[in-house]
C-alpha cells in the first residue's frame, strides 16, 4: 500500500468515526433505544475503507465511548454506556463495518466496477449487501438488551408496549425482538445505508477526478 493511500486510509478512519459521533445525536426516543443515524457512518465506513480500517474507526468510535467522551446518543458516554444494554449495537458496530467491506469489496471485483462507477443496480446489490453487514449489530444488540431486559421490569414493559403501538399484543422474546431489531430495521436500510452509499459515491468521485482512488 502506498503512503499515500495509507494517509488516505487514515484520515479515513478519522473521518468516520466522526461522522458516526455526529450522527448519533441526530435521533428521537421511542424508550430507552435511541433510534439514531450511526449505521451511516457503520456503512459508510465499510464502503470507503479496507476491512481492518473500517474495523478499526468503529473501535475507536466505541473506545472514545468508553474512555467518557460524550460522543454516543444524547451525548453520552463513559463504561456504563459500552457496557449497558445498548452497549450490543455498539460492539455490532465493529463486525458490521468489517464485513460490510468485505462485501463490497468482493462485489466490485466481481462486476469490476470502482464505487465512483456503480450504477442503478450496483447500489441496489450495495444496499441489499449492507443489510446482510449489519445483522451481527442487530443479534449483539438483541443478545445484550435481552439479557437486560428480563430481569428489568421497565425494558420489559416498554418492548411490550411497542407492540401494543404496533396493533399486537405479544410478551417474551417476540416482543423483545421487535422492540431492540424490528423497529429499526426501516429507517436503517432505507434512509441510513441509502444516504451511505450516496455519500460513499460521491466521495470516490471526488476522489477520482484529484486523481485518487477508493
Amino acid at each position: 500500500m502506498s503512503n499515500v493511500k495509507q494517509l488516505q486510509n487514515i484520515v479515513f478512519t478519522a473521518a468516520v468515526c466522526a461522522i458516526t459521533s455526529i450522527t448519533a445525536q441526530i435521533k428521537f426516543n421511542l424508550g430507552p433505544i435511541p433510534y439514531t443515524m450511526q449505521n451511516v457512518g457503520v456503512i459508510l465506513a465499510g464502503l470507503l475503507l479496507p476491512p481492518l480500517y473500517a474495523a478499526t474507526s468503529m473501535i475507536l468510535y466505541v473506545f472514545l465511548i468508553f474512555i467518557g467522551l460524550p460522543l454516543a446518543a444524547g451525548f453520552t458516554g463513559g463504561p456504563s454506556i459500552v457496557l449497558g444494554y445498548c452497549g450490543g449495537y455498539l460492539f455490532g458496530f465493529i463486525i458490521s463495518s468489517f464485513l460490510m467491506s468485505l462485501l463490497t469489496r468482493w462485489y466490485l471485483r466481481y462486476c469490476t466496477r470502482s464505487l465512483d462507477e456503480i450504477n442503478r443496480k450496483d447500489f441496489i446489490v450495495l444496499l441489499a449487501l449492507s443489510f446482510i453487514a449489519i445483522l451481527p449489530t442487530y443479534l449483539l444488540g438483541f443478545i445484550v438488551f435481552y439479557h437486560y431486559a428480563l430481569p428489568n421490569t421497565s425494558l420489559y414493559l416498554w418492548s411490550i408496549k411497542v407492540t401494543s403501538w404496533l396493533g399486537f399484543k405479544l410478551h417474551g422474546i417476540v416482543a423483545l425482538f421487535i422492540a431492540s431489531v424490528l423497529i429499526f430495521i426501516p429507517q436503517d436500510l432505507f434512509m441510513d445505508h441509502v444516504i451511505a452509499i450516496i455519500v460513499a459515491r460521491e466521495i470516490a468521485r471526488i476522489i477520482k477526478i484529484r486523481g485518487g482512488y477508493i
